[in-house]
């Protein structure tokens, strides 16, 4: 049978990746895209280490772009989710990138995205409880309610007087 719950640090993924020219734009910067393909792999891989069943990905959140990425530079992405609701995940990832001249690495961009646990007929399935330990984790585990109920709204999946932890900003 599996786990009722799951500690967060039980889903960290990471993974690396050297800048190479296929993978710029003509300014010699990594694509955007590309980094949401790298990113998208990086955090079904913690989604998954958290329900070990088949994750679909269901939205890209919250993607920042706050430098460029530069060819030859390294690439590593680091995902962990931060919390797990009824069939559905949330990831959250930091990107960091190393120069390969002076070793010096720094924070690029950040991003959270959702996954759905599926079946083998691909209808959602009740995944793990999530259990934060450190103050980062429990930071954001209590505002990942608050980023599933903006998202739901503007979906149009929730109207917006359903959603508690919102209605609760503006009171």
């Amino acid at each position: 049978m599996a786990p009722q719950t799951r500690l967060a640090k039980d889903t960290f993924a990471t993974t690396t990746h050297i800048v190479l020219p296929n993978d710029t734009n003509v300014l010699g910067n990594l694509m955007g895209g590309q980094l949401l393909n790298w990113m998208d792999i990086a955090s079904a891989i913690s989604a998954n280490r958290h329900c070990r069943r088949v994750v679909v990905t269901a939205a890209v959140n919250n993607v920042s772009f706050d430098q460029p990425i530069r060819l030859g530079d390294t690439v590593t992405i680091e995902a962990k989710v931060s919390r797990a609701f009824s069939s559905s995940m949330e990831v959250f990832m930091e990107v960091f990138v190393e120069d390969n001249a002076t070793g010096e690495r720094s924070k690029s961009n950040e991003a959270m995205y959702t996954f759905v646990a599926v079946d083998q007929l691909g209808a959602p399935i009740g995944v793990p409880e999530l259990v934060p330990e450190t103050e980062e984790e429990q930071r954001r585990f209590e505002g990942a309610l608050r980023r599933r109920q903006l998202r739901l709204i503007l979906a149009g999946k929730m109207k917006p007087q359903e959603a508690t932890e919102l209605r609760a900003l503006f009171d």
